[in-house]
């Protein structure tokens, strides 16, 4: 990126490669970074990427890397970070608690310190095709429904399929993960009942798509009506998809937060001019008009309240803000990982087979305990 090259410090830093993980990061490397007196090279890698990589690995090659949550625990057992009160300071980091929406900068504090800053917000919210679905279901009652006339498709590919039960599970109790269980029996087996019913011919002609995948399928018309639970991406929202708020069971809105943040790995010499360019991507001018202006996705609670930002994209903020607020974090224990895959895989393996939920949700307990040291953080 030779357009981006000064005479100051060069950093390398990771992202994932879609246009709301890369564009407006890039767009600041090459248009704001060079002011600020450094470089910044950005690359890309895919969504699944992060899953596939143990974060010590990333932190040995890149200065910066675009994470979610769930790696949280993992990159403090590999001590591969560089908690953020180091870089950026604990003053900002208190502007940050009551600034950034939702439990966006909370999903990063872990172990005693914050580990990233919010960069993107998201959480799972309901996405449909307006052209079959006029007003969109709020329950799940609604949901099921509602499939027994249009196409209704649950999000279960790759880690999708376990946090579509932990999302469905929070939305029946607020006690969804007691003590060192998963979930409560019964809540688990009323939430997998829920999926159970809506593991029809669509979810499972579409069992192998991703978030991406399936907002692709709703704005381009095939024969898709609704995705109760898919992470909300801003840029559909103008390509013919249409969002609002996750299903409510009797607990309320449930859904868990996605999003990612920016870390800081030890290999990298923070200097004054990347503190200034972190600063920056998390200020007002960056989160209301730069990242919006670049296809992002704002993590500040003034940007998702700016009704400029929200008209431009076709009213995605004021649909899903309340579950951007109700949001619950994700397992992020070392190991949380390996878990969701596992908790994945049986999830899918059991609704395709028409399984009980009974074995299904003892295999998962299991699989949590493997993963979970018992009495330590979630």
């Amino acid at each position: 990126m030779s357009d981006v090259e000064t005479a100051g410090p060069a950093y390398r830093g990771l992202t994932w490669d879609h246009p709301r993980g890369y564009r407006a990061l890039e767009a600041a490397a090459a248009s704001v970074a060079p002011a600020q007196g450094l470089s910044i090279a950005w690359d890309r890698h895919p969504l699944e990427g992060f899953e596939s990589h143990p974060i010590a690995d990333l932190a040995e090659r890149y200065d910066l890397i675009v994470l979610d949550h769930p790696h949280v625990g993992e990159a403090v057992a590999q001590d591969c970070l560089i908690p953020m009160a180091q870089v950026v300071g604990a003053e900002a980091l208190a502007a940050l608690e009551t600034a950034a929406i939702g439990p966006s900068l909370a999903s990063y504090h872990y172990a005693g310190a914050h580990w990233a800053l919010p960069l993107d917000a998201a959480s799972q919210v309901m996405a449909y095709a307006p052209s079959r679905i006029g007003t969109p279901p709020t329950t799940w009652q609604a949901v099921v429904d509602l499939a027994r006339r249009e196409p209704v498709a649950l999000s279960l590919s790759g880690p999708h399929a376990a946090l579509t039960f932990q999302s469905i599970a929070a939305s029946l109790s607020s006690n969804d993960r007691p003590g060192d269980r998963f979930v409560d029996p019964e809540t688990g087996r009323e939430a997998y009942e829920w999926m159970a019913a809506l593991t029809g011919d669509a979810t499972r002609a579409r069992i192998d798509q991703n978030p991406i995948a399936l907002l692709e399928a709703l704005s381009g018309g095939e024969d898709l009506a609704l995705v109760p639970l898919v992470y909300g991406y801003v840029n559909y929202a103008k390509e013919g998809a249409a969002f609002a708020d996750a299903p409510r069971g009797r607990a309320g809105i449930g859904s868990m937060l996605g999003g990612t943040g920016i870390a800081v790995s030890r290999r990298c010499t923070v200097t004054d001019e990347l503190r200034a360019h972190l600063s920056w991507l998390m200020g007002e001018e960056a989160q209301r008009r730069f990242i919006p202006a670049h296809d992002g996705q704002p993590a500040l609670r003034r940007a998702w309240d700016d009704p400029a930002v929200d008209q431009e994209w076709s009213g995605f903020y004021a649909a899903t803000r309340a579950t951007l607020e109700a949001a619950s974090l994700r397992p992020r224990h070392d190991g949380a990982i390996a878990f969701q895959t596992e908790a994945s895989a049986r999830l899918r393996e059991g609704l395709l087979a028409h399984e009980p939920a009974a074995p299904v949700l003892a295999d998962i307990e299991a699989a949590f305990a493997r993963h979970h040291i018992e009495g330590t953080e979630t």
